[in-house]
């Protein structure tokens, strides 16, 4: 099974350039993760007739949201977070707006396991929104994750807006305390791999040199100097049935590119039964 993860930065750009049925035909995604979508189901003209799909808009117009797009029908959707976990965390607006009414958590659950496509909240150029971020978001996040995996293993991909380690980010040390280079945000990140869910692209490359965002300024993409922003994290159980973790940067259309995981599902281990 192939899945794929992309901030598009505005589906109904990408799709009137004809950039994202380029990438649909070329890639073939049996499920395919949206974050940025910047639109409601039926605001753009996407035709795409093998795949079911699944909007979190944000009441916002025109800004934020998320979408899956699959081959395979999942047997529910939940958008948002689960009850009661953004009240426990003390999620609640700020003075850019309420992020639970962003769109940008959305979660399919299969027969096997949980898919979660997430666009997490930018902590600002002026760390406005780094304590909502730090202290609420990611700590709700976390426990929305945890909470699904309780009964299936969990999948989650999108835009975590962090770089996690100086590997991350082609110019770590100029951008040491800025958004997404936090120590806040890179131990939010942390959080998740403490919990046991595995980020997947290292466990085929290591090293610097593979990102997935890149700013429009100074020619920044050409010469890849980028930040990877852009993961898919896994239950630890799922970790052996992973068998390659992709990023595309040749793949145009946004300022971040896709990234894909290619898996073998049939291999999940199941709980022995008596």
């Amino acid at each position: 099974m192939r899945i794929y993860s992309w901030n598009v930065n505005g589906i109904r750009a990408v799709w009137n350039k004809g950039m994202f049925q380029k990438f649909i035909e070329q890639e073939k995604p049996d499920i395919l993760c949206l974050q940025e979508t910047k639109a409601e189901q039926g605001q753009a003209e996407i035709d795409l007739p093998d795949y079911e799909e699944y909007w979190s808009s944000a009441t916002k117009k025109g800004y934020s949201g998320t979408a899956i797009f699959t081959k395979i029908k999942p047997e529910s959707v939940i958008i948002g977070f689960l009850p009661g976990i953004a009240e426990k965390s003390g999620l609640q607006a700020d003075k850019y707006g309420d992020p639970t009414s962003e769109g940008r958590v959305l979660t399919a659950e299969f027969k096997d396991f949980y898919l979660v496509t997430v666009y997490t909240p930018n902590s600002k150029g002026d760390l406005t929104r780094l304590k909502l971020r730090h202290e609420q978001w990611d700590p709700a996040f976390l426990a929305h994750c945890q909470e699904l995996e309780k009964t299936k293993p969990v999948i989650f991909c999108g835009d975590l807006n962090v770089a996690h380690t100086e590997d991350d980010l082609a110019n770590p040390k100029v951008n040491i305390g800025k958004h997404g280079f936090t120590d806040e945000e890179r131990a939010g990140f942390q959080k998740f791999i403490d919990a046991g869910f595995i980020d997947t692209f290292r466990l085929f490359a290591q090293g610097n040199g593979h990102y997935t965002w890149w700013t429009h300024w100074a020619n920044a993409r050409a010469r890849n100097v980028g930040w990877r922003i852009d993961y898919f994290l896994v239950s630890e159980i799922l970790k052996d049935s992973i068998k390659n973790a992709t990023i595309h940067p040749d793949i145009m259309g946004s300022d971040h590119c896709p990234v894909s995981i290619y898996w073998t599902c049939h291999e999940i281990p199941h709980p022995q039964t008596d």
